[in-house]
């Protein structure tokens, strides 16, 4: 068993002494670095996204949701001399409109009737900086397309989802109750949940931290 342990360190986990830090409070962003077998620290990044979301809304989703995840790597990198930092953001971006994380069970009831029977994109931004400097970025962009499903589902699904319908864009989860919400989905499954794992893990094995 030790013996069997040992080999698998070898083929999926840091290879160079280089600190890994997730500059994100979401858990659900951990636990696919954690899942893909890296070792990393959670420090949540303390910014305020809202002057540099209106600031930048002219220049769209994509380079919004980039400027938001440099913006908080940048900000733990300060900190955290010589480590490599990633920063990930996603923004909902439905016709134009962009939806922050719903708040409580009304505006997750608001944010379905909008999105139903509708296509949205998720600009989902990931970063490495190192002493402030940024190394790599990437942003992808799967579209998502919502049934068009009725009120009485909504208040179903709201009461059965609970808390997965708050402190998410979109109210859903994807990888729970919020897959009864959709009828197409297009890109990456890691991109929907919010980081595009498998880039960033391509990016890692260029630095040594994951074996290639």
């Amino acid at each position: 068993m030790v013996k069997r342990n040992r080999r698998r360190s070898n083929i999926i986990a840091d290879h160079r002494e280089e600190k890994l830090i997730l500059a994100s409070a979401s858990s659900a962003r951990a636990a696919l670095l954690g899942g893909a077998g890296l070792a990393f620290e959670k420090r949540p990044s303390d910014v305020d996204e809202d002057e540099l979301k209106v600031s930048m809304k002219p220049e769209g989703a994509e380079a919004t949701a980039l400027a938001l995840a440099e913006l908080k790597a940048r900000h733990i990198s300060r900190q955290a001399a010589d480590c490599l930092v990633i920063g990930a953001d996603q923004l909902l971006d439905c016709g134009g409109v962009w939806l922050d994380k719903a708040r409580d069970v009304g505006d997750a009831g608001d944010q379905l009737r909008l999105l139903r029977g509708t296509d949205h994109r998720l600009a989902t931004a990931v970063c490495v900086m190192q002493n402030e400097t940024c190394l790599w970025s990437y942003v992808g962009t799967p579209r998502l397309k919502m049934r068009a499903f009725s009120d009485s589902f909504i208040e179903t699904y709201l009461q059965a989802a609970g808390d997965q319908a708050f402190g998410c864009v979109g109210a859903y989860r994807l990888e729970g109750l919020g897959a009864q919400l959709f009828d197409e989905i297009e890109g990456d499954y890691f991109t929907i949940l919010g980081l595009p794992l498998l880039p960033l893990l391509e990016f890692l094995r260029t630095r040594g931290i994951v074996a290639s």
